[in-house]
């Protein structure tokens, strides 16, 4: 991962806030999803989205991003888990006690290819 502050740490935090902007109402996409597009790891993307502002949260649909499988993370922090589930649900999406979207074939949103974003060190 470049350093952050470089220009490269900034296209690709661009790129992805594009990315979770696009996710549509009543749709979710997982970290995995978003790394495999951005080509990085999925702690990467949750990483950066545990970074955003308040200002970029409050504007972001950040909720629609979920673990592998589905799942909302377990990593979360327990408030940030029952918004996610909240937010989620008020969506029409069905979630497990155990965090698992009901149904997810119904409401997952493809991202797209991988980016073209140039990973070198700036």
């Amino acid at each position: 991962m470049a350093p952050e502050g470089s220009t490269t740490t900034a296209r690709i935090r661009s790129e992805l806030i594009r990315l979770v902007a696009e996710i549509p109402e009543s749709r979710f996409t997982t970290y995995g999803s978003i790394a495999n597009h951005l080509n990085m790891n999925p702690r990467q993307v949750a990483s950066f989205l545990g970074s955003l502002s308040g200002e970029e949260a409050a504007t972001l649909p950040w909720h629609r991003v979920v673990a592998a499988e589905a799942r909302i993370s377990r990593g979360m922090a327990g408030d940030l888990r029952a918004e996610q589930q909240a937010r989620l649900e008020a969506e029409g999406m069905r979630i497990r006690p155990n965090g698992f979207i009901l149904d997810p074939d119904r409401f997952f949103h493809v991202v797209g290819p991988k980016s073209k974003i140039r990973r070198g060190l700036d």
